[in-house]
């Protein structure tokens, strides 16, 4: 099979039609019937019966199915690459963060920023860490910003700010004069929690350490982000352990307290190391730096 019979195939199993598959892959429909019909003479074997109007696989187009994945993800990630590199080309600073870090800092920061870098194109994203990393591997951004060390032996990774994890609930729930003073973590102890994702690593380290507590929390409800945990505290559906940038960040108003013992968090910027640094992504990082330094401190 051609490159172009397997990107048809795929696109076909994806969509369930030539139509579908000629709107994936941006060409007409005629053109994608034509690349189905070569590929099966080409084959030997029809891929695709159709039934009720819609193109099932045969049982040789899902042997076939697996093993024409792995070659059509590795032409989207080349494709991926290619682009990320025109971009590149044109110079715009690419900045990409985890959705708690593009809420808290990028709102304030970039302002400053500008007035220091008048004119310098700039693009702003966000994703979860593992993305932020495929992202630069693939040169599709320029910074990664992460409370998370991904362990990365490809990437330069740096410390801008450090501080330790929070509690935050709705306002009201604490006495006033308790707010400067540290909430032991077996407090939580049946109060109703909204845990993060144990998939995350510094949500699966508060789980450690809820563990060993003699009573622990009722946990409610599980979510994938520290800024989602914020909006349903500040509701008033109980209470998170988050970041300090999202606990001390913008948003409805809520309580705060640090917690006992210390769990540390790091705020850490991700380059590639085989390109130099520019004097805006500098300036970029300094004003990140002392905003989270304030926020985290």
């Amino acid at each position: 099979m051609r490159l172009r019979h397997i990107e048809i195939f795929q696109a076909i199993l994806q969509t369930g039609s030539v139509t579908g598959a000629a709107s994936l892959l941006n060409v007409s429909q005629p053109a994608a019937s034509k690349a189905l019909q070569h590929a099966e003479a080409q084959l030997g074997f029809t891929l695709f019966k159709r039934v009720r109007g819609q193109l099932l696989p045969t049982p040789e187009a899902r042997i076939l199915e697996q093993s024409t994945a792995r070659v059509f993800e590795e032409l989207q990630r080349a494709r991926r690459l290619a682009g990320g590199l025109r971009q590149q080309s044109a110079r715009s600073l690419r900045v990409v963060a985890t959705p708690s870090l593009a809420q808290s800092l990028l709102p304030k920061v970039i302002p400053r920023w500008m007035k220091r870098f008048p004119g310098v194109p700039y693009e702003l994203a966000t994703h979860h860490t593992p993305e932020l990393v495929e992202n630069l591997l693939l040169h599709e951004s320029d910074l990664a910003l992460t409370l998370q060390d991904p362990k990365h032996a490809g990437l330069s990774m740096r410390t801008l700010a450090q501080g330790q994890m929070v509690v935050i609930a709705p306002p009201g729930h604490w006495p006033i004069h308790s707010l400067d003073e540290p909430l032991d973590i077996q407090e939580l102890g049946g109060e109703p929690l909204l845990a993060l994702d144990t998939r995350d690593a510094l949500g699966s380290l508060l789980d450690h350490h809820l563990g060993e507590a003699p009573q622990p929390p009722q946990v409610v409800a599980r979510v994938q982000t520290w800024l989602l945990a914020r909006s349903l505290v500040a509701e008033g559906l109980g209470l998170a352990v988050v970041d300090p940038l999202t606990g001390y960040g913008p948003g409805a108003p809520i309580q705060v307290r640090a917690l006992r013992p210390m769990l540390p968090v790091k705020f850490y910027a991700l380059t590639r190391p085989d390109e130099g640094t520019s004097e805006a992504l500098e300036g970029l990082l300094e004003e990140l730096s002392k905003e989270a330094a304030g926020l985290m401190g």
